[in-house]
């Protein structure tokens, strides 16, 4: 099967995924591979030779090949993977699953809606204005989003419908339950002193994949499913696209992104690969109680005692053989320097009035990484102070230090640890909501 390589120029990404060529010839509902096309892609209608044929019903709403194929084609261009005979059947389960679980969610809405006499059906102008939102953070409109799907066979009507359900459905769950969950004081609290706890032990930065056993049909499935989104990746398919179309956990919104962990955050099998990967690295597929997991360690930090600082300097370029008199004017100017500075923000304004200064944004460290030059200075200052002039090989300098922390204290504040709390309990919420809705319909396979 023929495959494409990535579209450049201005949108190459869409929902921030990588936009990749969808194969010229798509594959029909029972998964035979169609003859390559030459025709344009934005004239393709519909797969040439497919027909409307009724694949699946959920309470009498139909879900036809044409329905599947889109959906397939619209994950596939979204999510930046490659097509292969192995992940194929994958692909086609879960556009038939995300289907299914669309017309489910619609169907109560339409029903609430009824009930309420209140339309909880996102309107075109909401889902347009998503669609602006997701074309301004990609550098393009969105027409220019729009034609870049359609040039991958992807209709913008397939696009729009899965915006409105998910629009609608967030909504839906956030507007009837949100007011209802409710976080308590001792909870943040206790998550806060957990984190607290295991600041002395190590941080990791993570992303994940999280797919559901009972949502794919089994265990197995599932580390099926996830083996091959893991060969996907190592081919070159975004993590944060791979996340937003296939992992069931809430941080899916977000690319997968977690953010920063300590060990007891994230389940014990999970907590056990952190520990042995190195940043950077792709995880196997991990096996937790109800789901597997893929994860992407960004980076990680030791904990202990040590201590992050963020520097800036003003320096003076002076070889180490410079004379005791150019050492001696060096250091009346950057004392002279010193004096007109108050600290960080007026550090490279000051300095740029001064000939021979250059200024520089050292960033973060650990202070036991710094020059040695630098390492009391950076412990004795408080936040805000300006060093004394400072001798290294390299010349004189100034430090400032901008911000002082303990690692584990950026993990998460009081109201995102109140968010993410929230969070939790209404994915849970929605997930049982939508079981509930499929064990009591009729879904009929053709």
């Amino acid at each position: 099967m023929r495959w494409l390589g990535r579209i450049a120029g201005a949108g190459g990404a869409v929902l921030g995924m990588a936009i990749v060529a969808c194969p010229a010839g798509a594959q029909d509902a029972g998964g035979a591979a169609a003859a390559p096309q030459q025709a344009a892609p934005q004239q393709q209608q519909q797969p040439q030779g497919l027909s409307e044929s009724v694949v699946v019903t959920v309470n009498d709403d139909i879900i036809s090949s044409y329905d599947i194929i889109q959906r397939m084609r619209l994950l596939i261009v979204t999510s930046g993977i490659q097509i292969t005979d192995q992940n194929l059947p994958e692909l086609q389960r879960e556009a038939l699953r995300s289907l299914e679980d669309e017309r489910l969610e619609l169907q109560e809405l339409r029903r609430e809606s009824k009930e309420q006499k209140f339309d909880l059906i996102a309107s075109d102008d909401e889902v347009n204005d998503e669609i602006n939102d997701i074309a301004r953070s990609n550098n393009t409109n969105a027409d220019g989003l729009l034609n870049q799907l359609a040039s991958q066979g992807v209709q913008p009507e397939t696009f729009k419908a899965q915006l409105r359900a998910e629009i609608s459905w967030r909504g839906w769950i956030r507007g009837r339950y949100g007011s209802r969950v409710k976080v308590s004081e001792d909870q943040i609290k206790a998550y806060q002193d957990r984190i607290a706890a295991e600041s002395g032990k190590p941080q990791y930065q993570v992303s994940e994949v999280v797919v559901d056993d009972a949502r794919v049909g089994s265990a197995q499935q599932a580390l099926t499913g996830a083996a091959q989104l893991i060969d996907q990746l190592q081919k070159g398919a975004p993590f944060a696209a791979v996340a937003r179309q296939f992992s069931s956990s809430p941080t899916a919104a977000n690319g997968g992104d977690v953010g920063w962990v300590t060990h007891g955050q994230m389940p014990p099998e999970v907590d056990a690969a952190l520990e042995q990967m190195r940043p950077g690295q792709l995880s196997q597929p991990i096996a937790t109680k109800d789901s597997v997991y893929i994860v992407l360690l960004r980076d990680k930090r030791a904990g202990g005692a040590s201590t992050l600082v963020s520097l800036r300097q003003a320096a003076i370029a002076l070889p180490a053989t410079a004379t005791d008199d150019q050492v001696a004017a060096a250091k009346a100017k950057l004392e002279a320097l010193r004096a007109r500075v108050n600290g960080c923000d007026t550090l490279q304004v000051q300095a740029g009035k001064i000939e021979g200064v250059i200024y520089g944004d050292l960033g973060e460290a650990e202070v036991k990484d710094l020059a040695p030059a630098f390492q009391q200075a950076a412990e004795q200052l408080k936040v805000g102070e300006v060093s004394e002039p400072l001798r290294t090989d390299a010349g004189m300098h100034l430090i400032a230090v901008c911000n002082k922390r303990q690692p584990g204290q950026d993990l998460a504040n009081h109201d995102e640890i109140e968010n993410r709390l929230v969070g939790q309990q209404l994915a849970m919420i929605a997930k049982r909501y939508l079981r509930d809705l499929r064990n009591s319909a009729t879904i009929e396979t053709r």
